[in-house]
């Protein structure tokens, strides 16, 4: 079976929709997804000309009825098993980007660690390596 989109889709739709899980897609939040997509190793063979076609693809499907289990199942349809903590900390990234992360965000990062079966130790490591980067005096 072809798969629908590539991993780099299922990982820049994970991005932008942990952005937009609060109805509001910071500028600090958009940023960060730009800089990720330009920087992690991951995306050294990605098309970053394709960043914003990709982000309104993600927000179309997100506004479908049953669109968010549909992202959810794509991003663990096209993520390679090795890249579900990858995509998990992408995710946690963009969440931490503008040093405020709503309910409906910790909510969307709950789904997605249950979609991809994450073991809680993993999370929690995830988690806290976000918030010692993102801390500031």
């Amino acid at each position: 079976m072809d798969q629908p989109i590539s991993h780099h889709e299922a990982l820049v739709f994970a991005m932008v929709t942990m952005s937009a899980a609060d109805q509001t897609m910071t500028d600090a939040e958009l940023r960060k997804i730009g800089e990720i997509v330009e920087t992690v190793p991951i995306f050294r063979d990605f098309d970053s000309e394709r960043l914003v076609t990709l982000a309104e693809t993600c927000g179309e499907i997100l506004q479908e009825e049953d669109g968010l289990e549909t992202i959810l199942d794509l991003i663990k349809a096209c993520t390679p098993d090795y890249l579900y903590e990858t995509a998990y900390a992408l995710a946690v990234e963009v969440a931490a980007a503008d040093l405020r992360i709503q309910q409906e965000e910790l909510r969307f990062l709950s789904m997605l660690r249950d979609a991809l079966g994450l073991e809680k130790l993993i999370v929690a490591a995830i988690e806290r390596g976000a918030r010692a980067r993102h801390r500031r005096l």
